[in-house]
C-alpha cells in the first residue's frame, strides 16, 4: 500500500458560494483522511510559489489572471486548504474533482456541478484546487502547511532551535 498525501484548495469562488460543505462531502467518498486543514489569506509571493510551474506553460495574462483569482481579486480574500491522506489520494481526489476546465468536467464531478468559465476575465472559476501528482503534491503541501499544521507526515522533518523548539521540513 503506498500512503500519499494531496492538497486540495477550496478556492474564493467555492467559499463565496458556501460550497465547503459540498466539496468535502464528495471528498469524503474516497475514504481519505484528513490530515490538515486552514484558512489561508494568499498573498502574492504565495499565489506566485503556487503557481510558478505555469510559467513557459501559460501565457503571462493566463498566469496573472490566476494569481489574482486565488488571491481573492473577484470573490473573497481567503481559501480553505486541506491535507488528504490515503492510498492513492491523489488520483482519488482528481477523479472526483474533475478535469481542470469546468467545461470539459463530468458533469458528476466537483468542478461539473460548481464551475464555470468566467468570460469577463476569462479564468477558470473550478472551486478547488488539487495536487497534480506526487512531486507536485509534496511541494504544494510544504509551501502551504508547516510539519506542526499537520497530524500526520510522510515527508522527513527535523527540529530545530529557534527561540522555541519548532518542527520544520527537513
Amino acid at each position: 500500500m503506498v500512503v500519499e498525501q494531496s492538497l486540495v484548495i477550496i478556492k474564493p469562488d467555492g467559499l463565496v458560494k458556501s460550497l465547503t460543505g459540498n466539496v468535502i462531502t464528495a471528498l469524503s467518498e474516497t475514504k481519505l483522511k484528513i490530515v490538515g486543514a486552514k484558512i489561508v489569506r494568499v498573498s502574492r509571493e504565495l499565489a506566485e510559489k503556487h503557481y510558478e510551474d505555469m510559467k513557459g506553460r501559460k501565457p503571462d495574462h493566463i498566469i496573472e489572471g490566476t494569481i489574482q483569482y486565488i488571491m481573492g481579486k473577484y470573490h473573497t480574500d481567503r481559501v480553505f486548504a486541506l491535507v488528504y491522506e490515503g492510498e492513492n489520494a491523489i488520483e482519488k481526489i482528481r477523479k472526483i474533482c474533475g478535469s481542470t476546465n469546468p467545461e470539459e468536467a463530468e458533469s458528476t464531478s466537483i468542478r461539473g456541478r460548481y464551475g464555470r468559465i468566467n468570460t469577463k476575465t476569462g479564468v477558470f472559476e473550478n472551486v478547488v484546487h488539487t495536487s497534480e501528482n506526487v512531486k507536485a503534491a509534496e511541494r504544494e503541501i510544504k509551501l502551504w502547511f508547516s510539519p506542526s499544521e499537520l497530524v500526520s507526515h510522510i515527508y522527513p522533518t527535523k527540529k530545530i532551535k529557534t527561540e522555541k523548539e519548532e518542527l520544520v521540513w527537513a
